[in-house]
């Protein structure tokens, strides 16, 4: 295999760091990647939608396999460009096309093919700005907080829960009439409210088979205490405690597997990862969203988890071999903690020197760059700290302790990753 993850941040540093283990360097190459997945490939600085420049890229290289790590380049139909020309067809893409890609990048598209399939989900309903007036209706209907979706695409920050009826009639218009988060908002998804708590589940799929990776529990918010603004994610674990076996059972028969089948019902070209972001509500699993991609930070606790070749599953998908099944996976609990710029989610510096005391193999890159002079901040979530642990405890000991040994001008992080799980 000869690959091309598409992506720059600690998910992308995160496959590429298990590739690098199974198939070697020499055999990877990152668009553009960062520092961190300098030291398991080649970086090449290119955008993940320019498809011509991947092309002549994959050419060049002798490159057969695509892997895109983020939303935006399968969003913009990158299997389909390559499967659309003769001289690329031949190389894997390892991702939905765009028409199946809108289970992430539409939240209608998302939500009606769970109701279809009769996937338990919160109500709902879409409107665009033609339909204001009867959006203003549904959310009378509705028992506060009220959630507002943009349908598209936001860079996870177009999900609004607000608690008073008028500034959530406010904030509806401001998304469909003045587009607060852009085109992604010209049609809004208002939803129930669901009242639990959040975990992930993960499926690697060639659309009729899967396997299932370990579970996983993100922290988006950049404050502790889940306070203050969404943010590309703060920190994760893996595995989660109130994931028992009723619940995996439950996951299972109601959610992943209706869901795989689902692709396949209702016509969808998916391979790929799909993404079940769920929330437990009375001991029932339930849907939030789905990705068709793996999650962030979320990759960088299940991937050092997973104990068996990740470039064989692919291979597997690739050449019909798939089988369904639960991935090999560490015993070892797994946790990341972030070190972000000050200031992120809203404005930062970038070019900030990071000193790093000491490293280790899983200290995960985002937002860096490296030249001559040393290693810079180049983004608002930094670097991932993934440690192993025996416990959940063990290893955020062990996080936090690797931060402890990095720096660079007005680093924060949250302290509390995990705590919410005491209880459990």
């Amino acid at each position: 295999m000869r690959i091309l993850i598409l992506g720059s941040g600690a998910r992308e540093h995160a496959i590429a760091w298990k590739l690098k283990q199974e198939i070697g360097e020499d055999n990877i190459y990152i668009a553009p990647g960062n520092a961190g997945t300098q030291m398991c490939g080649t970086n090449i600085d290119v955008n993940v939608s320019d498809f011509e420049s991947l092309k002549k890229i994959c050419l060049e290289n002798n490159v057969n396999t695509v892997l895109p790590g983020s939303e935006e380049a399968i969003a913009n139909g990158v299997r389909d460009y390559f499967e659309g020309n003769e001289d690329s067809k031949h190389i894997y893409v390892f991702s939905p096309d765009k028409h199946a890609g809108q289970l992430e990048s539409s939240k209608a598209f998302a939500k009606e093919f769970m109701q279809k399939l009769s996937i338990p989900t919160a109500a709902y309903k879409s409107f665009t700005i033609d339909e204001l007036e009867e959006g203003y209706a549904f959310l009378d209907r509705l028992n506060p907080p009220y959630v507002l979706k943009a349908d598209g695409l936001a860079a996870g920050k177009g999900v609004l829960i607000i608690d008073n009826l008028d500034e959530a009639k406010k904030s509806l218009k401001d998304m469909l009439a003045n587009e607060k988060f852009g085109s992604a908002s010209s049609r809004v998804v208002i939803e129930e409210f669901l009242d639990g708590i959040e975990f992930s589940v993960f499926a690697l799929t060639d659309g009729e088979h899967y396997v299932m990776f370990p579970e996983a529990k993100d922290y988006k918010r950049i404050g502790e205490g889940d306070r203050g603004l969404n943010t590309g994610g703060m920190g994760a674990v893996s595995p989660v405690p109130f994931y028992t076996a009723d619940v995996h059972e439950k996951t299972m028969n109601q959610i992943v597997i209706p869901t795989i089948n689902g692709l396949k019902s209702q016509n969808l070209e998916f391979r790929g990862f799909v993404f079940f972001g769920l929330i437990l509500v009375k001991n029932n699993p339930m849907v939030i969203e789905y990705n068709v991609r793996l999650g962030d930070p979320e990759t960088e606790v299940i991937i050092p988890r997973l104990n068996e070749s990740l470039s064989q599953m692919i291979l597997d998908s690739k050449n019909g071999k798939l089988v369904s099944r639960d991935a090999n996976k560490k015993a070892d609990h797994a946790t990341t903690v972030f070190a972000v710029s000050g200031g992120y989610q809203e404005k930062y510096d970038k070019g900030k020197i990071i000193n790093i005391v000491s490293d280790c193999e899983t200290l995960f890159h985002a937002g860096t760059k490296r030249d001559d002079d040393g290693l810079y901040t180049n983004g608002g979530r930094v670097v991932a700290a993934t440690c192993y642990g025996n416990s959940m405890d063990d290893a955020l000991k062990s996080s936090y302790e690797l931060l402890s040994n990095i720096s660079f001008d007005k680093m924060t992080y949250r302290k509390d990753i995990g705590q919410d799980l005491k209880n459990y």
